[in-house]
């Protein structure tokens, strides 16, 4: 048996249904399972000293595009809204090939790890003509290589410029190509267990690069394999305009005609939302990713996260797309999260501890997951440490549940356990030579970018 004990710890902030806060005590996992919280003393075959810590459970990232990890901080594309960004980009992105695919996503899921988060969601959705063979499998590699959470989505774009959709013919597929994939992928990866380390959804890219029939079947098929379904909904002003001229409906009005409501399906950004389509969301579970940094870099508004909360919508929290993030460090989201809100609503937005609790059981829940999330007897162990004796969080820890959106955190973790095993030693990852994967990333990136 396979133990891990997390020994002396300063605090444990568990985000559990008391939100409980431990003091001075040790978190034992065995075979990667949560089996004891508390003060008394542990055996475990490897022991991490975490005095001085404070333990948060793994952060959960449920929206994000790894592919674009190779093109962020474009000087072209800095001072653009989505849709001229999105034309753009589409340029470069129809050379993606596997290699890009498993770089970019080590890249940007070991940059998620060393800074706290334990399960990434991905929405791969571009799959270039001649180039569609094994972008998945290529994720899934990067996530095994490094151990990380995997959560990935078998994306779609059959919508081309010529048919009234934004992007071009290179990188859009026939619905029917879409659907035997989507079945591939799933049956190849999806693991439904508890505690697993592989899970696939559903995912059509948008309402403007997807046609009706390729949202309704997406909607059947996922349904008949049992798996979520995932999309971009109400991001932009120029998205609803779009809907409304080319379906005459609003986009949540024109998703739900189609089967796209419900507490399986959650939607990336969910900016421009009404009351009443809040209130539809909360009555049907239907959940929604914020994106703060994302929406905020490419001018698409503010979610009304405080609203959502009081209401019940689920919401977990992303950082999207490294090419409208530039990053991909859910830390950083967090406390921005926590900041926008305060400008925006003031008293009426969530405290520093509740967006940690959106990054954290939040993120679970629009994800259909109960064993992660929380650190609990039972759940995995998925879980991070800071250690605060340091001279930027002299002072800080007065109140650890509320520090990480408050005051926040700006280097690596020094700790990020996922499935019971160490993934981040003293800041640094533990199953990859980061040097080395950095030279080599950034030498496909020149050459990507040439093509």
């Amino acid at each position: 048996m396979a133990r891990l004990l997390m020994k002396n710890a300063s605090h444990i902030v568990t985000c559990d249904p008391g939100d409980t806060v431990y003091t001075d005590c040790h978190l034992l996992m065995e075979n990667g399972v949560i089996t004891y919280i508390g003060p008394e003393e542990q055996q475990a075959e490897e022991v991490i000293d975490a005095a001085g810590c404070i333990v948060y459970p793994g952060l959960i990232n449920t929206h994000h595009h790894l592919y674009q990890t190779f093109s962020r901080n474009l000087p072209q594309v800095q001072n653009l809204e989505l849709f001229d960004w999105l034309k753009a980009l589409y340029e470069i992105w129809k050379n993606l090939d596997s290699q890009v695919i498993y770089h970019s996503s080590v890249t940007g899921m070991g940059e998620l790890m060393k800074n706290g988060c334990t399960t990434c969601f991905d929405h791969h959705y571009v799959f270039p003509q001649g180039q569609a063979e094994g972008l998945l499998d290529a994720q899934f590699a990067a996530a095994e290589d490094l151990g990380i959470r995997m959560y990935a989505s078998r994306g779609s774009m059959d919508l081309s410029k010529k048919d009234g959709g934004l992007p071009p013919d290179s990188v859009v597929q026939t619905v029917d190509e879409i659907l035997r994939d989507c079945q591939r992928a799933v049956e190849t990866y999806h693991d439904p267990s508890r505690f697993s380390m592989r899970m696939v959804a559903l995912a059509p890219c948008s309402p403007f690069s997807v046609s009706e029939e390729l949202l309704r079947q997406s909607a059947l098929l996922a349904r008949d394999l049992g798996v979520r379904l995932h999309t971009h909904l109400c991001e932009t002003k120029d998205e609803e305009r779009f809907v409304r001229e080319r379906c005459g409906m609003r986009p949540l009005e024109y998703m739900e005609s189609l089967g796209w409501i419900g507490p399986d399906v959650w939607y990336a950004h969910g900016i421009h939302f009404n009351g009443d389509e809040l209130r539809r969301l909360a009555e049907t579970g239907t959940g929604v990713a914020h994106c703060p940094i994302s929406n905020m870099k490419l001018s698409s508004g503010v979610c009304r996260v405080p609203e959502m909360l009081e209401l019940g919508v689920p919401v977990g929290l992303a950082v999207d797309g490294s090419a409208s993030n530039d990053g991909s460090n859910l830390l950083e989201e967090l406390r921005v999260a926590y900041l926008l809100h305060r400008l925006q609503s003031s008293e009426k937005a969530p405290s520093g501890y509740d967006v940690l609790k959106i990054a954290t059981v939040g993120s679970a829940k629009i994800l259909g997951r109960d064993d992660i999330g929380s650190l609990e007897v039972g759940k995995a162990g998925d879980l991070f440490a800071i250690d605060t004796r340091r001279l930027e969080l002299v002072g800080a820890d007065l109140d650890p549940k509320s520090l990480l959106g408050t005051v926040g955190w700006k280097g690596p973790v020094d700790y990020t356990v996922v499935n019971g095993k160490v993934t981040v030693r003293s800041g640094k990852l533990v199953n990859l030579d980061e040097e080395k994967a950095a030279r080599e990333a950034a030498a496909l990136v020149r050459d990507y970018l040439s093509r």
